[in-house]
């Protein structure tokens, strides 16, 4: 009976080391993304590179500005490639007006053109189940909805729900 009591303890003890250990490395992790993104913002600055925000870029593009929350750490816009990466501190996820939510990675990436993100790698949205999102898209002949495509799925959304970027609530696991 000891010995079992005794493996038993180890194994849960072995199990809660590694689950302390995972998070201190996904926290470092988190952190020297960070930094580096502040990094990537000071060079910019200082190379005299000004960056307009998320919400004016969405703007011109067509799309709504409050796609993505607010908690947004900085962003990258390569306009010669239409590639577009998102940083966030944390995984979040949004509860829209319309009672949609979206859940984002730490990074979002994605191909930005008029009235589209395609090619999106870090969203997932709400369908009864979590699905990733592959586009988002404003049509231009029906521009009170914005269109999100997953795997399979065309779901439409009215575009007023996404006007002002909003709170994120932090989760654990995109």
């Amino acid at each position: 009976m000891d010995k079992t009591i005794t493996k038993l303890g180890s194994f849960w003890i072995s199990k809660k080391a590694k689950e302390e250990i995972s998070h201190i490395s996904d926290d470092l992790s988190s952190f020297s993304n960070t930094v580096e993104e502040k990094a990537k913002l000071l060079i910019n600055k200082l190379k005299g590179k000004s960056q307009k925000a998320l919400t004016d870029l969405l703007r011109e593009h067509n799309l709504p500005p409050g796609l993505f929350p607010r908690s947004i750490t900085c962003y990258e816009f390569d306009e010669s490639k239409g590639k577009l990466v998102v940083f966030l501190s944390s995984p979040c996820e949004v509860c829209f007006k319309d009672s949609s939510v979206v859940r984002y990675a730490n990074r979002v990436k994605g191909t930005l053109s008029k009235g589209k993100l395609t090619v999106i790698d870090g969203m997932k949205t709400k369908v009864l189940v979590w699905v990733k999102v592959t586009s988002v898209f404003v049509e231009t002949y029906k521009s009170d909805k914005v269109w999100f495509t997953t795997t399979g799925v065309k779901k439409s959304r009215p575009k007023d729900a996404y006007e002002m970027p909003r709170e994120a609530i932090k989760v654990e696991e995109f």
